[in-house]
């Protein structure tokens, strides 16, 4: 899974699709990530120790990973990640609207 904790990403299918926000949990095995303020539902809770009165409270499920992209920082529109190995050996990731752009090669039909 290319995504992170903390990561800026946009919603670009369902109910909440152009919403954006951060992530605050990552689940791999599910292939699922929880975002805050999306995919609000409503919890009805019982009254206890905790919360004497109970209510209603709205909680953040967990969302597929294939229906959110990483907004790049440097120009604020969805993208994708990309790996390259730095001089160092390291991998480090990379935005693909933004690092690729000028490396594109146009082909000539012939």
């Amino acid at each position: 899974m290319k995504l992170k904790l903390k990561d800026k990403v946009m919603v670009i299918s369902g109910k909440d699709r152009g919403k954006a926000g951060e992530i605050i949990a990552v689940l791999p095995k599910k292939n699922q990530i929880v975002v805050n303020g999306i995919g609000l539902v409503k919890k009805h809770l019982k009254p206890n120790s905790k919360n004497p009165k109970g209510g209603i409270i709205e909680i953040s499920k967990p969302i597929d990973v294939s229906k959110v992209m990483i907004i790049d920082p440097s120009n604020g529109k969805p993208a994708r990640i990309g790996y390259k190995l730095s001089k160092t050996g390291q991998k480090e990731r990379i935005f693909k609207t933004s690092t690729f752009k000028n490396k594109r090669v146009k082909k000539d039909n012939k």
